[in-house]
């Protein structure tokens, strides 16, 4: 006869949860660290209910952490996700209604990012007998859709639980997504909040420690010995490493392949860290926000080998970076979607499995000498225009690279480095050194305004042994800081570094480079006379917001207060902002490469009209890689 328990489905689900492990390479982790929560009347008689039960009796392996932005929270355990390197992540449970939609970003972020999280939104009543309930949508064309339907298209795997009995089948799905490093990304199950508080006997058997392997799948050897047979042809090879060689935990496996075939290694912003930036072998970033050391070498490469990445139009600059005409691709990936990107040899499988094979099947091989030397050559000379864009002496203000080079100074070899949107990421890129592989966590897959404070929160769970430096604009700041309120309120330390230049400098850059003259990228009061957003910069003042917060604040006036109030928020005991004001016209040194924005093919603007001109020219350039 199966043994039962009689619990609530909310009660259930969170048994199941604390009970989930992932193991890989025989270390087991917690695959749920917690739940991060914002109750309303869709979750708080269920899974409130039950995660209040669960704190009181002190059962372990499931804490519970409030957040103030349902959207910060799903970037919090992305967050906690990446520096966990996908084992581990969070669950989130919200409302029905705006909670629940509020955490649709965060479910894109997600999945975009190839980054497991649960989402547990509240939904109207399976039984609506109660229907239209507060903040239900109605539509009349199909009684059985919720808000919670907009989750489908960027979630990795959705279902609502109409039934108790199909809760322990939508869970065992749930987590197979979340832990296969090929399928992951946000995975939702909406529940009605009526269902969350219905009672049922489980049987005892899904709530038993369960433990799901995470595979490191290894090259089929035809594949092997294709890719092996391309690779040994190349005159002028390139390796792009992307996020998949971190997650991967395969940083020495790629430093072994670099050092015994002597390829040049370069990075796309989810892969920055996979190999030190000092590296002999490491030319730095690659593409629209690349240097020009990485460029240079894509420009001439004949064959690429692509280490798990997804090969976005900012790494291969809108299709325009790679520019050998016969230039072929090899690319090593655990997702067979994105290993045939580009027309290339496809080897589907683990980073560090796959790399660790590439190297013995490579054996007796080597790059020719003269092509390491010229890489070697491109990025000490990168190396020296790094150095002097952090020590530039901008006036009155200083740049915003010089920021990065105090920061280059103060933050340690295994602090890290949390960003996200705007000009910061494209420049941190470019410029900044990595020495630990993960000490470099920008979100630029989703490039998501607002994620910088609450990600930084999600990384400093992941790694509380660890010093986290959080860099964001005032333009970011402005969209999300509530999670400084968490930080502060769970004793939960970051140093957060605000730069304000009054608007948002990457958009101005932008829309001055297709013709747009930087319009509506700066704030400003509207001017009274001309009706235009052309009056006095606006008096924000989002350190003493910070303060208000709770965060201890310290204001920095040029780089040598940076400097000391970056030493001073190091030494706090708690969340400490530093606010320090940048020019917004004094940008970095350019990488020279091409991204594809559409201008006006008419306008009364010349300098829409010079911008059509420049952009037609770096369309020209773009290739459609179909050689078989």
């Amino acid at each position: 006869m199966t043994t039962t328990t009689r619990l609530t489905v909310g009660q259930a689900l969170l048994r199941f949860l604390a009970a989930q492990w992932t193991e890989r390479d025989g270390v087991r982790h917690r695959l749920f660290a917690g739940c991060f929560g914002i109750f309303g009347h869709g979750n708080v008689a269920g899974l409130g209910q039950a995660l209040a039960e669960h704190e009181i009796a002190g059962a372990p392996g499931l804490r519970y952490l409030p957040a103030r932005n349902e959207q910060a929270m799903v970037h919090a355990a992305v967050g906690y996700a990446r520096m966990r390197n996908r084992l581990s992540t969070w669950a989130c449970t919200s409302s029905i209604g705006p909670g629940a939609t509020n955490m649709v970003t965060g479910a894109a972020l997600a999945t975009i990012n190839r980054l497991p999280v649960l989402l547990l939104p509240g939904d109207a009543f399976a039984t609506r007998v109660a229907t239209p309930v507060l903040q239900e949508l109605e539509d009349p064309r199909a009684p059985d859709v919720s808000v919670n339907d907009c989750f489908r298209p960027v979630s990795r795997f959705f279902d609502r639980i109409h039934r108790p009995e199909q809760l322990p089948g939508a869970l065992l799905g749930a987590v197979r997504v979340l832990t296969d490093p090929a399928e992951t990304g946000a995975v939702t199950l909406a529940l009605p909040q009526d269902v969350q508080a219905e009672a049922y006997d489980w049987p005892v058997e899904l709530f038993a420690e369960r433990t799901w392997h995470v595979p490191r799948p290894v090259p089929e050897p035809a594949a092997l010995a294709r890719a092996a047979e391309l690779l040994r042809t190349a005159r002028r090879p390139l390796l792009v490493a992307g996020g998949g060689v971190l997650y991967a935990e395969a940083t020495a496996a790629l430093r072994e392949f670099a050092e015994v075939t002597g390829v040049p290694v370069a990075v796309t912003q989810a892969g920055k860290g996979a190999l030190p930036s000092d590296h002999p072998l490491a030319v730095g970033a690659l593409g629209v926000t690349g240097g020009h050391a990485a460029n240079e070498l894509a420009a001439d490469a004949d064959v690429v080998l692509g280490v798990g990445t997804r090969y976005t139009d900012f790494t291969t600059a809108s299709r325009t970076l790679f520019a050998d005409p016969g230039v072929r691709f090899v690319n090593l990936n655990v997702a067979a979607f994105d290993a045939a990107k580009l027309s290339a040899v496809p080897v589907r499988a683990d980073a560090r499995a796959g790399l660790e094979a590439l190297t013995g099947a490579l054996a007796g091989w080597s790059a020719p000498a003269g092509h390491r030397r010229r890489a070697e050559r491109l990025a000490a000379g990168w190396a020296a225009t790094v150095r002097a864009v952090y020590a530039r002496r901008h006036t009155p203000l200083p740049a915003q690279t010089e920021v990065l080079g105090v920061l280059d100074e103060v933050v340690g070899p295994r602090d890290v480095l949390v960003c996200a949107a705007g000009s910061l990421p494209g420049e941190l890129h470019r410029l900044w050194r990595v020495r630990d592989p993960l000490g470099y966590h920008v979100e630029y897959g989703y490039s998501c305004m607002g994620y910088e404070i609450a990600g930084g929160l999600g990384v400093k769970l992941a790694a509380p042994d660890r010093e986290v430096f959080v860099l964001v604009g005032d333009g970011s700041y402005l969209m999300m800081a509530q999670e400084l309120v968490t930080s502060v309120a769970e004793g939960i330390k970051l140093v957060v570094v605000l730069v304000q230049n009054h608007g948002y400098a990457s958009i101005g850059a932008l829309s001055e480079s297709v013709g747009g003259q930087r319009f509506g990228t700066s704030h400003r009061y509207r001017d009274p006379e001309s009706g235009r957003l052309a009056g006095p910069v606006l008096p924000v003042d989002l350190a003493a917001n910070a303060a208000s917060l709770g965060a201890e604040v310290f204001r920095a006036r040029g780089v040598d207060e940076l400097r000391v109030a970056l030493g001073r928020a190091r030494e706090s005991g708690r969340t400490a902002v530093v606010h320090v004001e940048t020019d917004p016209l004094a940008p970095g040194p350019a990488g020279g490469a091409w991204w594809d924005v559409p201008v006006a093919e008419v306008s009364a603007l010349e300098s829409a009209v010079e911008a059509r001109v420049a952009y037609e020219r770096g369309r020209a350039a773009r290739r459609n890689y179909l050689q078989p």
